[in-house]
């Protein structure tokens, strides 16, 4: 009986443990911003990263969809962001977006590109406390020289530049 009561007793200090975990539960999201200099929506070999980026991470509730954490960061000199939430959001749909660059000559949004869904809870599978959210880029107004070589190189349709 004694062995029981002990079995018990453990078992209930590690749910609670567990519990209070989950309340201290702090992940980190990661990820990168670029220029697409030649305005084709993905990365190639004359995309620039961009340095002063600033990136927000916004969480909403899944069924009222109200604001329920937010979080800005900026990129570093290789267009690398980290930001840190706090928390477990597993009620919540977040997403990391661009907010501005600091390049004049490379600050056009990609319409429907603008975001990227990241999971930001514990409590999904995923042990790891870093997340890595998809790459984001602004355009250049104006392809620069080079991209129609570069697209042939990758064997996709001729485009006009």
């Amino acid at each position: 009986m004694a062995k029981a009561v002990l079995l018990l007793s453990a078992l209930c200090i590690l749910a609670f443990a567990n519990l209070a975990q989950c309340h201290d539960q702090v992940l980190n999201v990661e990820g990168s911003v670029y220029c697409d200099t030649c305005r084709v929506q993905f990365e190639t070999r004359l995309s620039e990263y961009i340095e002063g980026a600033t990136v927000r991470l916004v969480c909403r509730d899944i069924e009222t969809e109200k604001e329920t954490y937010t979080v800005e960061g900026v990129t570093d000199k290789n267009g690398k962001y980290t930001l840190k939430v706090e928390g477990d959001h597993e009620n919540s749909l977040c997403d990391v977006g661009i907010v501005k660059s600091p390049r004049e000559d490379c600050k056009d949004p990609a319409l429907g590109f603008e975001n990227s869904r990241v999971v930001c809870s514990g409590n999904v599978g995923m042990h790891n406390p870093t997340r890595f959210a998809n790459p984001l880029f602004f355009m250049k107004s104006e392809s620069v020289a080079g991209c129609k070589e570069v697209l042939d190189e990758l064997g996709l349709f001729p485009l006009e530049f």
